[in-house]
This record gives C-alpha cells, sequence and structure tokens, in this order.
C-alpha cells in the first residue's frame, strides 16, 4: 500500500512515517516544512516529500496512492491567537479539498487526525463516540466541521476514518514542549521546578506518540467495512490522569526536582474518555507506552540533547509563538504560506 502522510514533518508526522516504513508500507510525505529549523537531534528517516502546501494540492498529485493519513494543520494554540478565516481556510477548507482530490484521484482510504476536543469541557461523564461534540474553541470547532463534512463523503469507494487523539507526549524528531507531559519534564530537567498554574484537578487522558502511530497503521490496515465512516478514541484506556498527579510523577522520576502550584490560571479541559469501542475493533493492537516510561524516554532523550532552559522556552519547540514569530519575521506571508516555498515556486517557472 502506497500512503501520504500530510504534515510528516511534525511532531506526529515525523514518529509516524518512520513507523510506517518499518511496518513496510510505501510511503510519502507532503508538507509546507514552516516549522522547518525546529528538530531535536537528527532525523534519522527522511522519505520522498512534496514540498506543498495542503490548501494547493491537486488531484493528479494523488494518482499513486491508495491512502491518505492528513495530520496537517493549525495547532490548538495557534488557532486561538489567528484570524478565524485563516483558520477555517487551513484546518477545515483545505481538509475537504484534499478528500474531494482523493476522492477524484481513487484514493480509497482517507484517515482523518481529529481530537478529543471536540467533546468541550467534558464534565463527570465517560464519554464514548457516540457522545455528542460540543466544540469550545476554535480548533476543536475546526476538528467537529471537518468530522461532519468528511462523512458526507463517504461511499463504497472512499473511506474516510476519523480517530480522535488526547494529549500526545514523547520524543519526536520534531519535539513540541507546548504540551503538558513534555512541558513539565522540559521545566523539570532544564530548572528543577515543576510549575501547575491551576488547581491540577482537572483529568487529561494520554497518549504516547509512538502507540498513536501505531494506531494509524492498524486502522489503515484494517477492511473498510470495519472502519468506514468510524469514529475511534484512541488510548489505552489507564492513561487518564489528573494535572496534579502528572506533574507528581514527574517530580519523582527526575532526580532534585520540585513542584510549585500556583493556581494562577482558569481551570483547562476535564475529560474522561471511553476508549473501549478501539480496543474492541482491534484487538491485537497494543499500547505499550505509559507515564512512567514517556517521562523517562523524555528525560533522558533531554540530557543527552542538552536542552536549556532557553530553549524550553523559545519558539523552537513551541508551535503558536513560532507562527507568531514567523510573521514578526516576514517568513510567512499574510496567508501563511512560507516566503521560501513562494521564492522556489518562481524559479521552478
Amino acid at each position: 500500500m502506497r500512503v501520504l502522510v500530510t504534515g510528516h514533518r511534525g511532531y506526529i508526522g515525523s514518529v509516524l512515517t518512520s513507523v510506517l516504513r518499518h511496518a513496510r508500507y510505501d510511503v510519502a510525505g507532503l508538507d509546507s516544512d514552516i516549522y522547518r529549523g525546529c528538530d531535536f537531534g537528527r532525523v534519522r528517516e527522511e522519505v520522498p516529500a512534496f514540498d506543498l502546501d495542503v490548501r494547493d494540492v491537486d488531484f493528479t498529485d494523488l494518482l499513486s496512492f491508495d491512502a491518505v493519513v492528513h495530520l496537517a494543520g493549525l495547532p490548538e494554540h495557534a488557532c486561538e491567537n489567528l484570524d478565524a478565516a485563516l483558520v477555517h481556510e487551513i484546518n477545515c477548507k483545505a481538509t475537504l479539498h484534499l478528500a474531494e482530490c482523493c476522492k477524484q484521484a481513487g484514493v480509497s482510504r482517507f484517515i482523518f487526525a481529529s481530537s478529543y476536543s471536540v467533546y468541550g469541557r467534558g464534565g463527570s461523564s465517560t464519554l464514548s463516540e457516540a457522545y455528542p461534540v460540543n466544540p469550545t474553541t476554535a480548533y476543536a470547532r475546526s476538528k467537529a466541521w471537518c468530522e461532519r463534512h468528511l462523512a458526507r463523503l463517504a461511499d463504497d469507494r472512499f473511506v474516510p476514518v476519523f480517530l480522535r487523539s488526547p494529549t500526545i507526549y514523547g520524543m519526536s524528531p520534531r519535539l513540541r514542549l507546548d504540551t503538558l507531559v513534555n512541558d513539565f519534564v522540559a521545566s523539570g530537567v532544564t530548572g528543577g521546578r515543576v510549575n501547575v498554574r491551576t488547581s491540577g484537578a482537572e483529568w487529561h487522558p494520554l497518549v504516547h506518540v509512538e502507540d498513536l502511530a501505531r494506531a494509524y497503521v492498524t486502522v489503515l490496515s484494517a477492511p473498510d467495512e470495519l472502519v468506514r465512516n468510524q469514529v475511534f478514541n484512541v488510548g489505552g484506556g489507564d492513561e487518564e490522569y489528573r494535572i496534579i498527579d502528572i506533574a507528581d510523577t514527574v517530580v519523582e522520576l527526575l532526580p532534585n526536582c520540585t513542584r510549585s502550584l500556583f493556581r494562577e490560571e482558569v481551570e483547562t479541559q476535564s475529560l474522561r474518555v471511553d476508549t473501549s469501542k478501539v480496543a474492541q475493533v482491534f484487538p491485537t493492537l497494543s499500547f505499550r507506552w505509559n507515564l512512567p516510561l514517556g517521562i523517562r524516554q523524555l528525560r533522558y532523550a533531554m540530557l543527552a540533547g542538552g536542552l536549556t532552559p532557553g530553549e524550553w522556552r523559545s519558539d523552537r519547540f513551541r508551535r503558536a509563538l513560532r507562527l507568531a514569530r514567523a510573521f514578526e519575521r516576514h517568513d510567512v506571508d499574510s496567508t501563511l504560506r512560507p516566503v521560501w516555498a513562494r521564492a522556489f515556486a518562481s524559479c521552478q517557472r
């Protein structure tokens, strides 16, 4: 099977392409590389790639593929700081355009990277895939919009699948430190302190980035009738923690590290999610990582890579901050296309 991964140079994509290659898939990528220069360590495996914004895809680009895994899009924190029309153009309209091109090109499997954020604040209920979505942020609304519109494209020859993921953690060649666990570990490694800025009572389901990548591979290989238009909450079921417990686990596993509780910020989203469906449909899918193992992995990599306090706070590993700096430096135009990509296209012509 020949698979195209959009956003293959991102936090998830750079892990997924490696997992797919090890599973003997023929993999290619598509990425505008807006986060170039944000690598942590060395990217060991490169794949053939389109250096292309997903908004600019033509169906002829997709003729040789059997499946598309669509990861590309603006991350959550960035969506809150950008113009709403631009967020809709990149996260919504571009996704639908890509899916329509896939149908036209005969690409049968389309896996969409959705999020637990579509459930909203959650409350006290344990939420299954049947629970009504209630998105409260621009990012969550874009994910819910895409799920709804992509589902309408499904037919006997086009199979959209929706993987909702929780908070992701773990090492990646394109590391992010603006996610909860990664940020806590980086803070502890570089400064010896983990700062919790709410009461810490909120529940956060977690999944390691490698386990998430293997879930995508499992869905790719599943029969059409098993996954067509299906939504799956991805996760191991027992990887749900309060923020305060995540912080305490980091402190326990990092020598000479302490925790501070500031309560400066309002409570964030708190979720308990039912992942039994993915376990029932894919009984051979196992989640190999847990929070303590992931923290140890991150600590070892950050120490070996010489992560500094300045790097922890910098835009190198924080996506919303990186995009803000890109606008300031004029590395991107008003439509969030990299200027180097525009210059390259002009040279090609």
